[in-house]
């Protein structure tokens, strides 16, 4: 129940001030706050020391630059300008600035023109005695009307920084979508190169691999050989034929991957062209803490969730407290239009409303514990983000480092059978071994060339998670103006 009172225009500034004094005396009381989540520390967090990389830094805005493929840029662009999940965070976007500008409105002063005519005839039976009565009048009301709230205890400003909150929390999952779709589409693309690298690589075991069953089948002929050396080499050839047909499909699904994230038809690929698998170093930052809370959109997004609950909280605790709003109208009254311009016909009102709440069946106490009760929902969920930040980040760091220890081996495995091959080559020249010993040292050194493209295809993907993992080149700016991004500050209201 509320109770409101409306000035009359003899009311004394004496007895005014004593309504006002006793509606706060009277109003009802907040509720202690008792049960108030911690903030995670961010200043804390940090990779476990024995975690490092070769090079150090973060990543840049546009990551994917770094690695100078043209088509890459292109398939990039192309899928942050027409994804339909960019789209649906932009029109997010756009539903939380239409709250925010609505909050900002009702903060300001409302005029209004109200304007009014009506024909009416009096009963000739009622109230009125002639002659009003039995006759007919048209009455004619123009009217200025204007009001201002003058936000004593800060609701109108608290919903406003509520809804700055989600803008900025919004902008923050845009972001956070574009990262998740330039890493996927990079990773999408570097394993349709890798594909086709392996593809190429095999079907040049292939054939390394029909002239050892060739060889072999001479052999056999002159009885220099076993039948079943044949057949070993037969069913190797099946097993490289097998292996390109799997790969043919991976690399055909990928493809049809590839093209759904940049949204393109049916000839969107269609000049996409073979390109050797890029090389550039990896970087990993020596510290992270609040730096990572300016870099990864998700954290950025969490955080302002709980700003924009701490604020909702204000806006339900300042409903406990009398709301005192300024109205006054202008304007001219007349039931004859001969008189309506005349100075008789003018009106005038202008007063105070108190609205004070006495009792409500603790409905205000229940919307300010659920706010808290959101609130502290926001603050672990945030605090769990920071947790699965971290681990993103160390993960993929030993991923990438684990990586980078396969790939020195396989290098090594890789100039142990170049040089087989180069020795096997020599002896050929000399006469000292046979052609089929220099197929078997071609066509292992393609076998190892396979393995070498796979680890190389891991490496990129490792990389480009540990790029997302990082925020993939989000910058928190906070020289934005407010309906941007607002200076980062612990959580601590």
């Amino acid at each position: 129940m509320h109770i409101s009172i409306l000035k009359p225009s003899t009311l004394k500034p004496l007895a005014l001030s004593l309504a006002i004094a006793l509606g706060v005396a009277a109003c009802a009381t907040v509720p202690p706050d008792r049960n108030t989540y911690p903030q995670q520390d961010l200043a804390k967090v940090q990779l476990a020391s024995d975690i490092k990389l070769a090079s150090e830094g973060w990543p840049s805005k546009q990551w994917w630059t770094g690695y100078g493929d043209p088509q890459l840029n292109r398939l990039i662009a192309q899928a942050l300008a027409t994804s339909p999940t960019l789209e649906i965070a932009a029109a997010r976007i756009d539903s939380a600035r239409t709250t925010l500008a609505f909050n900002r409105a009702d903060k300001g002063a409302n005029v209004n023109l109200n304007a009014q005519g009506n024909r009416q005839r009096y009963s000739s039976n009622g109230l009125f005695p002639a002659p009003i009565g039995g006759a007919y009048f048209t009455e004619t009301t123009v009217q200025v009307q204007a009001s201002y709230d003058f936000d004593w205890w800060g609701k109108h400003r608290a919903q406003i920084a509520t809804a700055l909150g989600d803008v900025n929390a919004q902008r923050a999952g845009y972001a956070q979508a574009e990262q998740i779709l330039a890493a996927a589409t990079a990773q999408s693309y570097f394993n349709l190169q890798g594909g086709w690298a392996r593809l190429e690589n095999l079907r040049q075991s292939i054939a390394t691999q029909s002239d050892i069953v060739a060889d072999n089948t001479k052999r056999v002929a002159h009885g220099l050989a076993a039948i079943d050396r044949q057949r070993m080499a037969e069913s190797e050839l099946s097993s490289l034929n097998k292996q390109v047909a799997q790969l043919a499909a991976q690399t055909a699904i990928e493809r049809e991957a590839l093209r759904a994230l940049v949204a393109g038809d049916s000839n969107a690929l269609a000049d996409l062209k073979p390109q050797k698998l890029p090389d550039i170093p990896h970087a990993l930052p020596d510290r992270l803490g609040m730096e990572l809370l300016a870099r990864r959109p998700d954290l950025q997004a969490a955080h302002w969730r709980v700003e924009a609950s701490l604020n909702r909280i204000e806006a339900a605790q300042a409903a406990f407290y009398p709301d005192i709003n300024l109205s006054a109208s202008a304007g001219l009254d007349s039931i004859s239009m001969s008189n309506f311009l005349s100075a008789a016909s003018r009106t005038l009102f202008i007063g105070p409303t108190l609205s004070l709440p006495l009792f409500d069946s603790k409905r205000l106490d229940a919307r300010l514990e659920s706010s808290r009760s959101e609130r502290n929902g926001l603050i672990a969920d945030y605090n769990q983000s920071v947790f699965n930040a971290v681990r993103d980040v160390a993960q993929q760091a030993i991923s990438v480092r684990g990586i980078e220890s396969q790939i020195g081996r396989q290098d090594e495995v890789m100039r142990a059978s170049r040089d087989l091959l180069k020795t096997a080559q020599a002896k050929f020249r000399e006469g000292l071994t046979d052609r089929n010993a220099l197929l078997n040292a071609t066509l292992s050194l393609s076998r190892q060339e396979d393995e070498s493209l796979q680890l190389h295809n891991q490496q990129l993907q490792a990389e480009v998670s540990l790029i997302k993992a990082l925020g993939g080149g989000y910058r928190v700016d906070s020289a934005d103006s407010a309906d941007s991004h607002a200076p980062l500050t612990q959580i601590s209201k």
